[in-house]
């Protein structure tokens, strides 16, 4: 996925969700380039995950906590000057239960929460033609809490497992990036149903 869409270049500030056991850590890593060129690897798992010290430097480093439920504040206290991030990647997957359609559903409310850190809520209610305008005038940008943590011109990657919900997200996905396309890495087996949404370039915020 690096190799053919470049997302991660030398010095961006990296944040990857569900970071278990480490394989995206390392690539990030790696694709910061040299200490000199600064950038930085912060990842989020529910289990400790220990930074893979063979591929990875002092630039990387892990928390352990529920995404679900960590405020973004906090989330976005994690980036080189408390700033933000230029690329998220989402690995997250909810655990199986052999049950499709409740597990589609885990991996949409996961990767919606995903895409709500990542642009944040006024971005969201902005993209969706269905809210009224009162609705849209409640919800500032100014309040850290509704601002999302993927600065201007930043790319997003998100797992989701394949279902009909997926056009729905992609939908929503569109209107706020450059470029929003569907992957199936040739590392995932024929039979998976993991699919990655690459959304590269988020817009500026209308006003």
């Amino acid at each position: 996925m690096q190799k053919q869409y470049k997302l991660i270049t030398p010095g961006s500030s990296v944040l990857d969700l569900g970071c278990a056991p480490g394989a995206w850590l390392q690539v990030a890593c790696q694709s910061l380039g040299p200490l000199q060129k600064g950038g930085a690897v912060v990842g989020i798992d529910l289990k400790k995950v220990k930074v893979p010290s063979m591929h990875c430097d002092a630039r990387v480093q892990t928390v352990c906590d529920d995404v679900m439920n960590l405020p973004k504040d906090q989330i976005r206290a994690l980036s080189p000057k408390q700033k933000g991030f230029s690329v998220i990647l989402s690995d997250m997957c909810p655990l199986v239960s052999g049950i499709r359609a409740r597990d589609a559903a885990l991996s949409a409310e996961l990767g919606m929460r995903t895409l709500e850190l990542a642009v944040g809520e006024a971005r969201l209610v902005q993209a969706d033609d269905s809210v009224e305008q009162k609705e849209q005038s409640d919800v500032s940008g100014s309040d850290p809490e509704h601002r999302g943590i993927l600065l201007p011109g930043g790319h997003l990657v998100v797992k989701l497992l394949e279902s009909e919900d997926v056009k729905d997200f992609s939908h929503i996905c569109k209107p706020l990036f450059k470029k929003a396309a569907w992957l199936r890495p040739k590392a995932t087996r024929s039979c998976s149903r993991e699919i990655y949404l690459i959304c590269q370039g988020l817009l500026s915020l209308k006003k």
